[in-house]
């Protein structure tokens, strides 16, 4: 889907973002055709003039716009280059013809995208000190910071600061405001929700010696649907069954079978092969998780209908058979039947995500705060934070004074307080005689 955020500051301090969701295709989706294009750009142009009543006029040629595009628009470009730059070219040409001041559009690598969720958790929570003189002797080292979990729908990302400076794709060594970090981060393309819903539903079908009938162990008891098969296989993330036809039909029904769910689940996950010391799955190193985390998008909505804030990993599989069982629809009044029938996967999903996948035992569960606040946490705000270098790598710093010279002025200092002594003591004596 496609989002647009305008970020207001004062004195760059930053309000809470306005959010604008233009009507029609995500970017990904476009057909690179002025007439079967034509009504997505509409929308873009809806948004983009309802953003400038909320700027003066004055300031238009002053704000600065930038694009990220991310996982969809990566998958595009593993699928059909051409396709995906000629999308590119696009969008850069329509922003560029906005009266803003546009600096670029771009497809963001699965790392940044980590890295910038990273920023804007930490630049919320005001982690990121300024290293000034004070803070050179009582923060050496910056303050504290908290990692940094985003589930999408086409992949996941996961980003920590560690104190080791590792070497590798999945390290990235950042400064700000004075400060160096190296910050853990890697993404997995084709494991956000949709994905992994897609690559499950692909096991379940290959599972069934009945593709007229099939039986969903993930689906609740009593729920239908009939699915297309281009709906599953119309992705880069699932090879096509032989004889593929994108217009076959799935009849699936709910079997409710929690324990078959969790199987198939853990199944589109590789924990076997592990060519370092530690890995999260497929093979991706990974150092131990350490810190608190924030756990948003994809993660807060489900850890909300789970209460996955209150209680440990175990636990929640009490909450999956309320699930199965369809009494969540009386608990949780807010939950639409279009979502409820995933929830058992998704359930699953994060906590073998989490669990067995980043590997958060009982006690780093506890670290784990699935919260949304009232800021949109995401991505969107650290590239625009980092984009326009509203947080500089580099700070002017005084610089401390050495040794000697530090010395010397305790010295001078020292007699100067003598000398004022002397003086007062003799003019005290003077005055009483």
């Amino acid at each position: 889907h496609n989002n647009v955020f305008l970020y207001l500051s004062m004195d760059y301090i930053l309000d809470k973002p306005l959010q604008f969701v233009p009507p029609g295709l995500p970017i990904s989706e476009l057909k690179v055709s002025s007439k079967d294009d034509k009504k997505t750009f509409e929308g873009f142009q809806d948004c983009m003039d309802e953003i400038k009543n909320h700027i003066p006029e004055e300031k238009h040629k002053t704000t600065p716009l930038f694009l990220g595009a991310t996982a969809g628009m990566r998958l595009l470009e593993m699928k059909d280059q051409e396709r995906a730059s000629k999308i590119m070219g696009k969008l850069r040409d329509f922003l560029s013809k906005q009266n803003f001041q546009f600096h670029n559009a771009s497809i963001i690598t699965g790392q940044e995208e980590g890295l910038y969720g990273w920023i804007t958790v930490n630049y919320l929570k005001e982690n990121f000190l300024q290293k000034n003189m004070w803070n050179t002797y009582i923060r050496p080292n910056g303050a504290e910071t908290v990692g940094s979990m985003d589930l999408g729908g086409a992949s996941t990302q996961i980003a920590f600061q560690v104190q080791e400076r590792g070497e590798g794709p999945d390290y990235m060594h950042v400064k700000l405001y004075g400060y160096p970090y190296t910050v853990y981060t890697h993404s997995f393309l084709c494991y956000g929700k949709n994905e992994a819903d897609k690559r499950v539903l692909d096991k379940v079908i290959r599972e069934s010696s009945d593709p007229a009938y099939i039986i969903n162990p993930c689906y609740p008891r009593g729920f239908n649907i009939t699915t297309k098969a281009s709906s599953i296989y119309d992705t880069e993330c699932i090879p096509k069954p032989k004889n593929y036809n994108s217009g076959q039909e799935f009849y699936m029904v709910g079997g409710s079978d929690s324990e078959k769910c969790g199987q198939i689940v853990k199944s589109i996950f590789n924990f076997q092969n592990c060519p370092s010391k530690q890995c999260s799955f497929n093979g991706v190193e990974q150092p131990p998780v350490t810190g608190d985390f924030m756990a948003y998008a994809g993660f807060y909505f489900i850890a909300r209908a789970l209460d996955l804030h209150s209680c440990c990993c175990q636990t929640t599989i009490l909450t999956l058979i309320l699930f199965l069982s369809f009494k969540l629809k009386v608990q949780k009044h807010w939950i639409s039947d279009t979502y409820l029938k995933t929830y058992c996967f998704a359930s699953h999903y994060v906590l073998t995500l989490l669990a067995d996948g980043y590997k958060f035992d009982n006690e780093t569960w506890k670290n784990i705060h699935f919260e949304q606040k009232e800021t949109n946490i995401g991505w969107s705000l650290g590239y625009m934070l980092s984009m326009s270098n509203m947080i500089p790598s580099e700070v002017k710093e005084i610089t401390p004074m050495t040794n000697p010279v530090f010395a010397g002025l305790i010295f001078l200092f020292s007699a100067l307080i003598i000398v004022t002594a002397v003086l007062g003591f003799i003019i005290l004596i003077r005055t009483c005689y």
